[in-house]
């Protein structure tokens, strides 16, 4: 049995496909089946049911799944804790971003690690931050930064970036400009273009609406804040945004504070308690990059919102 043989089970098993599998690790599909047979061979037992369309784990390769991410996580251990003591990082660092975000001081960080430790391959992906938040638990992701309705993310580590009030946006002329004050029993009169389920921004405003009995009707939804802004500009739907995101374009919009929406919608990175030298390095640069500003909080009991 090899690390490798290891490497491409846990492929197969989180991807359900040996092509999807196979660009992960970087080898043809042909390669990766005959391993995972060879594997087969020497446990005994098939580790995949392959009669479907998918690649779905047999009962014994759930039963496999846990020991194998295991033995993988120790074999990275092992080199990390001799990169500590030789001052060498090496090995795979896996960082997650919010779809959309733009944030330009977590590409400065991401180029000056690279810099610093060529020897590290990195890969970037985008998802929602529900997802990228569960990645971050199970360990296929080492570090994400993600939107949240809150600090306190059960089992994790969060350095907060953001922590900012939602905004309605809306042309000039619009009813809404013209109030001094926008509150949610405003917004139930006109539909609504938000963020999809699945972000902070999104879960801050429908905790603000269920707490206060109120339905607003979100008749669009959208990943991207440039989408949102375009369709409120267009008066297509009244627009949610936070005050950032808004800012930019204050051109061609008015936007108001939610008065009654006082829970702040978070950007942040997120981690694992007892993480290795690579991530605490990362993490390293991403404070200086993100200035002074960022605060480091705990994950106690409280269940994660995602962004």
């Amino acid at each position: 049995m090899e690390l490798r043989q290891l490497e491409y089970f846990v492929a197969v098993a989180e991807e359900q496909n040996f092509t999807r599998a196979a660009e992960r690790v970087h080898i043809s599909q042909s390669g990766v089946s005959a391993q995972i047979r060879q594997l087969e061979r020497e446990l005994g037992a098939e580790l995949f049911d392959r009669s479907g369309r998918t690649a779905t784990l047999t009962v014994a390769g759930r039963a496999a799944l846990e020991h194998a991410r295991a033995a993988l996580a120790a074999a990275g251990a092992v080199g990390e804790a001799v990169g500590e003591v030789t001052d060498l990082i090496r090995g795979r660092l896996t960082v997650g971003m919010v779809i959309g975000c733009t944030v330009t001081p977590l590409f400065d960080a991401l180029a000056a690690f690279h810099r610093a430790h060529p020897g590290v391959e990195l890969s970037l992906l985008e998802d929602n931050s529900d997802r990228l938040i569960d990645g971050v638990r199970a360990g296929t992701i080492d570090l994400a930064l993600v939107g949240t309705a809150t600090d306190a993310l059960d089992g994790l580590e969060a350095l907060t970036i953001v922590r900012e009030r939602l905004v309605v946006t809306v042309p000039p002329g619009h009813p809404l400009a013209e109030l001094p004050e926008v509150g949610l029993r405003d917004l139930e009169a006109y539909p609504i273009v938000c963020m999809p389920p699945g972000t902070g921004l999104r879960a801050v405003f429908e905790r603000a609406c269920a707490a206060q009995g109120r339905r607003p009707v979100i008749a669009l939804q959208a990943s991207a804040a440039d989408a949102i802004a375009d369709l409120a500009a267009r008066g297509v739907a009244v627009g949610v945004l936070s005050d950032s995101m808004a800012a930019r374009h204050r051109d061609r919009l008015v936007a108001r504070t939610i008065a009654d929406v006082e829970e702040p919608a978070l950007l942040a990175l997120v981690w694992r308690t007892g993480h290795g030298p690579a991530v605490r390095e990362l993490l390293a640069r991403g404070r200086q990059a993100f200035g002074a500003s960022a605060a480091i909080s705990s994950g106690a009991t409280t269940p994660a919102v995602s962004r």
